[in-house]
């Protein structure tokens, strides 16, 4: 019955059984026979049953035996002992049971004081995470910050060489347009020098069929006025 509330009935049927057992009554005892129940609850009961059950001392026969007649004083001092003996156990039973309790009450006590000193050790260790707990929450925080700035620093140079890439881009677009330019200018100016060589040339061929022409009708002129001059 260990954990569970101890009745005064529970320890005196447990007592009047090892009673009827021949067995001493005593707070282990019973304790043991209840399965391990609180000492102080037991002791309690016990000394409320023993007030009703314990057996008065009886006292031996105040007869005298005849055979005993010239032993008298023996037998009256150890009539006092045998009287005395009832009391002497009770008082023996007593402090037995005393010892019982103050035992478990020390065995209390000390459970106690280890119980306080586990209690001591987790409050000193949840104090010690929960400082912990906030140092990394702090940490965290940092952390947070600085790659939220890194963040924007890097999507700032992304955004920065997009934009020079675009201007590159577009000042190669203009450079491929200057120089498609610049080629149909060179293939022009090369058509024109063609054509304005090949127009020399016709003209030079020109001119000399022409000097020909001229001289030709020159000696023409020279012939006929030298055959008006012969009629």
């Amino acid at each position: 019955m260990a954990g569970q509330d101890i009745t005064f009935d529970d320890v005196a049927t447990s007592a009047a059984g090892l009673q009827e057992q021949g067995q001493p009554v005593t707070v282990e005892a019973v304790r043991t026979a209840l399965g391990g129940a609180s000492a102080s609850a037991v002791g309690r009961h016990l000394a409320a049953w023993r007030a009703e059950h314990a057996p008065l001392p009886e006292a031996p026969p105040a007869e005298l035996p005849p055979a005993l007649l010239a032993g008298l004083a023996d037998w009256a001092r150890q009539y006092a002992q045998d009287s005395a003996a009832p009391s002497r156990a009770a008082l023996e039973q007593a402090d037995s049971d005393m010892q019982a309790l103050v035992a478990a009450g020390e065995e209390l006590e000390a459970e106690r004081d280890d119980l306080q000193a586990q209690l001591v050790a987790v409050t000193d260790e949840r104090d010690d995470a929960l400082a912990t707990i906030a140092e990394r929450g702090e940490t965290i925080d940092r952390l947070t910050a600085e790659l939220n700035n890194a963040r924007q620093v890097a999507m700032d140079a992304l955004v920065g060489k997009a934009k020079d890439q675009l201007a590159i881009e577009g000042k190669d677009a203009q450079i491929a347009d200057l120089r498609a330019q610049l080629e149909r200018s060179v293939a022009t100016q090369g058509t024109l020098s063609d054509a304005r060589l090949a127009a020399e040339m016709e003209l030079v061929g020109a001119q000399t069929a022409r000097d020909s022409l001229a001289a030709e009708v020159k000696e023409l002129r020279t012939q006929m006025e030298s055959a008006r001059k012969g009629k």
